[in-house]
């Protein structure tokens, strides 16, 4: 069970004003209690701090913050407020704060404020309006005291404000769940394909997950413990989730069905949130009659927010598992080709696919070889469906450096291969022949995550969590 986000909240002010400006707190409280609820719509646990106006309140509010082991904090600027009672608690935390530099509307009515006609109730209207006022206060001080921070500003009834704080709730939840996540390691690499060699070390410096490396002999293990039961169990899950073509003949649903049942079993038994892996089996029948019936429960597992990269991507993994997170699938891919006829770029690739992305049921199809690969099996061939898309490469540079690169696009409808793969056609808002070049020369690996809807929003702010570099291509 995944524990929910837990999401600190404190309102800053200044206590001399209460006594001057009657109502002023109780209005500024309000507009706090109003930011909380529509936190805690997004499936959060709200710890609110209430109203911190003094340097002894932002103790209490640090003390509270660390007691409910808080994830992120939000710093509501409700008035204007002295800095000294800010930054205790940014430095005392030590967590990332977000502020909140929130208007209640998105302009004082002039003409009534000015009608009013007297200057210290207009004064006080105007102090529930001057948020902005602070805004450098705060942010110099924490620049100077080495606090990184994000800023939010806007009006409460506005769309961006809510979307955005969506978003740095979706990046935490995200950073969260990697840092959380056992990824397993099956096999190795494709060898001479150095692109996808990895710094494990770095990786997990970077997200925090634990790399769990297996001997593919343990898969065989459990592979040979299989019972008949599991397999007709196995190959109605089969029939349920996929199109099973007519030409999968019974010995092959057979086959996948038996290393199915024992990839479920090396999950559980790993405890794996995702997987990289790549084998041959060469000289050994046995490993090679595995090895070739692995894709329709790579689906299954990809589909049930286990997703796996084959190749032993392991920056690939991460990537999927950063939009399988985001709950927008997460695809392993790479670069099909240019139709320059329609200004298109194809991507796909054999091997597991999202459920989730899929235009209509994932076809379950039988492939006479698997290019580049021994054997023969069945491979699932999936059209990603007509929507917005994102496509998502973790990189790592020259200096050993971890960074995101993005692009958003839209899968187009159109004629695609049909070679037991997935595959789609996608059209970017920059010619395909800038956009691969681009993409190139921004020095991925080969391999990319799919995921639909336009995510590069929440993708920038998982990346300035995260403290790395995010480059955006379209």
């Amino acid at each position: 069970m995944v524990n929910k986000l837990k999401t600190g909240l404190f309102g800053i002010g200044l206590d001399t004003y209460w006594g001057q400006f009657e109502g002023l707190l109780d209005h500024l409280t309000a507009y706090q209690q109003l930011i909380s609820n529509k936190i805690t719509e997004f499936d959060v646990v709200v710890v609110d701090a209430g109203m911190v106006d003094n340097p002894e309140k932002a103790q209490h509010a640090v003390q509270l913050f660390r007691e409910k082991n808080v994830d992120l904090v939000f710093l509501y600027i409700s008035t204007y407020a002295l800095s000294s009672t800010v930054l205790p608690v940014a430095q005392g935390i030590k967590v990332p704060v977000i502020v909140l530099n929130l208007q209640p509307a998105a302009a004082i009515d002039y003409k009534s404020f000015n009608a009013l006609g007297d200057r210290g109730l207009m004064t006080g209207i105007w102090l529930e309006n001057c948020q902005a006022c602070c805004v450098p206060e705060i942010s110099s001080v924490f620049k100077r005291a080495g606090i990184d921070f994000h800023l939010i500003s806007g009006y409460l009834g506005e769309e961006y404000v809510w979307k955005e704080l969506s978003e740095w709730l979706s990046a935490m939840k995200v950073v969260k769940g990697m840092q959380g996540n056992r990824v397993g390691l099956l096999g190795h690499y494709y060898c001479g394909m150095l692109d996808v060699y990895s710094d494990l070390a770095q990786q997990s410096a970077t997200f925090g997950n634990h790399f769990e490396i297996i001997e593919f002999g343990m898969l065989k293990k459990w592979r040979d413990e299989v019972l008949p039961g599991e397999i007709a169990g196995k190959i109605a899950s089969f029939r349920k989730e996929f199109q099973v073509s007519g030409e999968c003949d019974s010995e092959e649903l057979e086959r996948a069905a038996r290393t199915s049942v024992a990839l479920d079993k090396l999950t559980e038994q790993y405890r794996l949130g995702s997987l990289a892996y790549y084998y041959e089996g060469a000289g050994d029948p046995a490993y090679e009659n595995i090895v070739t019936s692995l894709i329709p429960g790579f689906t299954l597992l990809t589909g049930n927010h286990v997703p796996v990269a084959g190749e032993y991507e392991v920056k690939n993994v991460q990537a999927m598992k950063i939009l399988d997170l985001l709950d927008c699938g997460g695809s392993f891919s790479e670069f099909y080709g240019i139709d320059y006829q329609d200004d298109i770029v194809l991507l796909g690739h054999d091997g597991p696919a999202h459920f989730q992305i899929a235009e209509g049921k994932v076809g379950l199809v039988p492939v006479p070889v698997f290019h580049g690969k021994p054997g023969k099996g069945l491979s699932i061939q999936m059209k990603v469906k007509n929507s917005p898309v994102t496509v998502l490469s973790v990189c790592q540079n020259r200096k050993g450096e971890i960074c995101f690169l993005v692009a958003e696009g839209h899968s187009v409808e159109g004629e695609t291969l049909q070679i037991g793969n997935t595959n789609s056609r996608y059209k970017f808002s920059i010619p395909a022949r800038e956009f691969i070049d681009r993409w190139s020369k921004a020095g991925p690996s080969h391999h990319c995550a799919i995921g639909t809807g336009h995510q590069a929003g929440v993708l920038r702010k998982i990346a300035d969590l995260l403290g790395i570099e995010i480059i955006s291509i379209c």
